[in-house]
């Protein structure tokens, strides 16, 4: 049997009591007699019992726990302790600025400049949405030294009428512009070949005014599901007061899908541009100049996204059909890029290599150059390739770079260039040297181009940014009215909470374009444009939430430089006036 702990304690301090007993002798006396040892003494040490690191429980104690089960019967105590409430310590908020669906701006300014907008847009229901745009800019004129009228206007308005769902949106819009612009720029030497009263006759007979007429219709639907992702579409009609007419019209749909977890997208593209010129420019023409293309394209591309490259592999391509010239073309173009990022967002290099048909229309050229005559070459423009690379990304958390060069390859690419003249009384009203005609070349251009923006607070931001070309041309003796370098500069900043400044600066390089009075050299030589500086400001005050008074100064150089050959525009510009915001 096993003793508990206790019962051992107590056995061998009676153990130990018993030996000591018998281990001395009754009290007598040694006496003197002499005792011999025989073997020293050599103490040992006993042998230790090691201590068992898992003690044996006892059974007993080791019994299984009974389940215990019991209640807690629970009654109110009373009390008389009230805590006191806490108080949230009070924070400063800053007024939440309201946000307007609607807004009206109307100013004035020197050269009888009138600027006059108004955006409207209203919910009808709980998706459908409807909104509308009026833009209205013109001037009076007033150009020193420009012997025809040079005032013009440009109205516009815009309606759209959508709807936003969970998993689509869709709009429809319909649009309509007019604008109506003179031909003024006559060259320097006009009427060198008459007399004072012959040429101040003749420059009295030109009506220099040309107006153009443009209506669209046009929709987009978004999906946000499924593999159908979106589709635009749009039909424009457009003509001029000298009997022009073109229609264009173009869908294009574009899908996105999963393929082995790698994302596939596909851009679809139809693209129909036609249309009709009452004249060509020497006006011996017995029929009217006819053109219609159409471009169908399919682009497809395969993105892949691993450690840390974002690459982009496709191709583009196009079958465009020339309804008049039965000039049918295939065409393949590259659609490849490629990213890395080679210091998390500090340093991101890219590369790629891109191309595609691009459709010109006449609509698109006056949007450009507003001074052409009617007379013109329509043909869609061959971008074979876009070879480029560069590096974009973060000097610090609110600067950003990027750094490109590209060598482009465009054949059929289209130039302006000013229309020879005579000085023939019979002319019409545009072939006195004062418009433009389209010419087509081959052209290869080597561009580097950087740009740098900057927000330096939440009051301050910066940018700058230029592209320096180089053009290298197959037929025509220059890359007609392209600059070879072009600069750019911005600054915005808030002074107070009511009042806001900004200024910007943009500097356009030499250009080169040609024109010959054909009355005394039938050869002409290339002209050198001068580079020009434009310097344009504004400052604003907010009187409240809802109104702001504006000051905007352009040109302030008040330099007349030309933009375009033999037309001077503008000096200094000053216009004020008002934008006010406002609810139904």
């Amino acid at each position: 049997m096993k003793f508990i702990f206790q019962n051992k304690i107590i056995l061998g301090l009676f153990v130990m009591v018993f030996q000591f007993s018998f281990a001395q002798k009754k009290n007598e006396s040694i006496g003197s007699e002499e005792v011999n040892i025989v073997k020293s003494y050599t103490p040992t040490i006993s042998d230790a019992s090691k201590i068992q690191e898992s003690p044996v429980l006892d059974d007993e104690s080791n019994a299984k726990k009974e389940t215990i089960k019991y209640t807690i019967f629970s009654f109110p105590v009373a009390s008389t302790f009230t805590p006191a409430k806490g108080k949230a310590e009070a924070v400063d908020k800053e007024a939440k600025e309201k946000f307007f669906n609607n807004y009206a701006t109307l100013a004035i300014g020197n050269y009888g400049a009138l600027n006059a907008e108004l955006f409207v847009n209203q919910e009808l229901a709980k998706n459908d949405y409807v909104g509308g745009m009026f833009r209205h800019f013109s001037s009076q004129g007033g150009i020193n030294n420009v012997k025809l009228d040079d005032w013009y206007y440009d109205t516009a308005l815009d309606i759209t009428y959508g709807a936003n769902y969970d998993k689509m949106s869709w709009n429809i819009d319909l649009g309509y512009q007019n604008q109506v612009y003179n031909w003024y720029g006559l060259p320097m030497d006009f009427g060198s070949t008459l007399s004072a009263s012959d040429r101040n006759n003749l420059i009295g007979s030109i009506d220099s005014k040309h107006a153009y007429n443009g209506i669209s219709l046009g929709g987009k639907l978004d999906f946000s599901e499924g593999a159908f992702k979106e589709m635009a579409m749009k039909f424009s009609h457009f003509t001029d007061s000298f009997g022009s007419a073109e229609n264009r019209f173009y869908i294009k749909p574009k899908l996105q899908f999963d393929v082995a977890d790698q994302l596939v997208k596909t851009d679809i593209i139809v693209d129909y541009v036609g249309g009709t010129f009452d004249k060509n420019y020497a006006n011996d023409n017995l029929e009217a100049i006819k053109y219609g293309f159409t471009n169908l394209g399919l682009s497809p591309s395969l993105n892949i996204q691993e450690n840390g490259w974002d690459v982009k592999l496709g191709a583009s391509l196009f079958y465009s059909i020339d309804k008049t010239g039965a000039d049918n073309k295939f065409l393949i173009y590259p659609s490849v890029s490629v990213s890395y990022s080679v210091v998390d967002d500090l340093m991101i290099f890219y590369a790629g290599a891109e191309g595609s048909l691009e459709q010109n229309s006449y609509m698109d050229f006056v949007k450009e150059n507003p001074f052409l005559s009617p007379t013109l070459a329509i043909a869609p423009m061959d971008k074979q390739y876009d070879v480029f690379a560069g590096l974009k990304g973060k000097l610090a958390s609110s600067v950003s770079y990027n750094i490109r060069g590209s060598y482009i390859n465009e054949r059929n690419k289209a130039l302006f260039r000013s229309n020879d003249y005579t000085e023939n009384s019979s002319n019409e009203d545009y072939a006195f040297g004062n418009s433009f005609q389209v010419v087509y070349d081959d052209v290869r251009t080597f561009r580097f181009s950087g740009d740098l923006k900057a927000d330096f607070s939440e009051n301050v931001s910066f940018g700058i940014g230029g592209t320096f070309s180089s053009y290298k041309n197959s037929v025509q003796q220059e890359a007609w009215n392209l600059p070879e370098i072009e600069l750019n500069s911005a600054i915005d900043f808030n002074i107070t909470p009511k009042w806001y400044a900004g200024a910007k600066l943009f500097y356009v390089g030499e250009r080169k374009d040609m024109q010959t009075n054909i009355d005394l050299n039938p050869v002409g030589t290339p002209v050198k444009l001068g580079s020009y500086i434009d310097l344009n400001s504004h400052v604003g005050y907010k009187y409240n939430s809802q109104l702001t008074a504006f000051l905007k100064l352009n040109n302030m150089t008040n330099k007349s430089y030309q933009k375009w050959m033999n037309y001077p525009v503008q000096g200094f510009q000053v216009m004020l006036g008002a934008n006010y915001k406002f609810d139904f």
